[in-house]
C-alpha cells in the first residue's frame, strides 16, 4: 500500500527533556481526568474525546514535527487514555489488575502487528503516515496500560501512592540498566515509556489526593493547573530552541523502505 513519506521523523529526539515532559503529561492526564469527573462525567467525556480527536487529526494531517502539536497530542492522549482505562473498572467493575492484563495483551498484539507490517517499531522510523498511525495507537495503549497498572498497585494491592512512586521509580531505571548491558534500545524505550505513566500518575495523585486517601491534600485542581503551567513552559522552550529535533532523520529516511529490525528477529 502507498503511504505518505515525511522528510524527517515526526517524533522528538529521546533525551532527558523528552522524559520530563512525558512524565508531566502523565500526571496532568491523571489529575485532569479526575477533576473533570468531579465536575461532570458527560463534560469530561466530551472534553476528553473532543481534545483527543482534534489533536490527533491535526497531528496526522501534518507532514513535519512540531513540539507544540506533538506534545498537545500526547497530553490529549494522556487525558483520553486515563478515561479509557478507568472505563472498564467503573462500568463493569473489573479489578485494575485484570484490566492491566487485557491492556498488556492488546499492546503486545499491536506492537507485533506493527513489527510485521513495517519491519521495525523504532521511534526513529516514524517517517511514513502508516508508521505514525501505528505509533499513536501504541501510545494510547501505553497510557491505558500504565493507568491500570498504577491503580492496581495503589488500590488492588494496597501499596498506596507513596510506595507506588517508590516501586515505579525503581522499575523505570531497570530498562536503562538492561540497555547498558545489551538490551535492544527499542525494547528498552517502550518499556520505559509504559512505566512513565504509573510513575507520573502516582506522583500527581500523591500531591493532589486528600490526606485520608494517602495524598498530601493539595487538591487535584491546583495540581493540574501547576502541571499545565510547567508543561507550557517546557514545550515553549523546546519550540524556541529546537533542541528536541531528532538528528537520526537521515537514518529514518533510509529505513522508510521496509528493512528488518533486530528487535523482534
Amino acid at each position: 500500500m502507498r503511504t505518505r513519506v515525511f522528510p524527517a521523523p515526526k517524533v522528538p529526539a529521546v533525551f532527558l527533556m523528552f522524559w520530563a515532559v512525558k512524565l508531566l503529561t502523565t500526571g496532568i492526564g491523571e489529575t485532569a481526568a479526575d477533576y473533570l469527573g468531579t465536575v461532570s462525567i458527560p463534560l469530561a467525556a466530551v472534553i476528553g474525546l473532543g481534545s483527543f480527536s482534534t489533536a490527533i487529526y491535526l497531528q496526522l494531517k501534518a507532514d513535519t514535527y512540531h513540539p507544540v502539536r506533538y506534545w498537545a497530542t500526547v497530553l490529549s492522549v494522556a487525558l483520553f487514555g486515563t478515561m479509557v482505562a478507568d472505563g472498564p473498572h467503573i462500568a463493569l467493575g473489573t479489578p485494575y489488575w485484570f484490566d492491566s492484563i487485557v491492556y498488556l495483551g492488546l499492546l503486545c498484539g499491536l506492537l507485533t502487528w506493527w513489527q510485521r507490517s513495517e519491519g521495525t517499531i523504532s521511534v526513529h522510523s516514524i517517517t511514513t503516515a502508516r508508521r505514525e498511525r501505528f505509533y499513536w495507537g501504541v501510545v494510547l495503549l501505553t497510557f491505558g496500560l500504565g493507568t491500570a497498572v498504577g491503580d492496581a498497585t495503589a488500590i488492588d494491592f494496597g501499596l498506596g501512592f507513596t510506595w507506588s512512586i517508590v516501586l515505579f521509580a525503581v522499575l523505570i531505571v531497570v530498562p536503562l540498566g538492561l540497555w547498558k548491558l545489551g538490551l535492544n534500545a527499542t525494547i528498552a524505550f517502550w518499556a520505559s515509556y509504559v512505566l512513565t505513566r504509573p510513575l507520573g500518575a502516582s506522583i500527581a495523585d500523591w500531591f493532589g489526593k486528600d490526606i485520608h486517601k494517602g495524598g498530601l491534600g493539595w487538591g487535584i485542581g491546583p495540581v493540574t493547573l501547576v502541571g499545565l503551567l510547567l508543561f507550557a513552559v517546557l514545550v515553549a522552550y523546546l519550540s524556541l530552541t529546537h533542541s528536541d529535533v531528532d538528528h537520526a532523520a537521515d537514518h529514518a529516511r533510509e529505513s522508510a523502505v521496509r528493512e528488518p529490525d533486530p528487535v523482534l528477529e
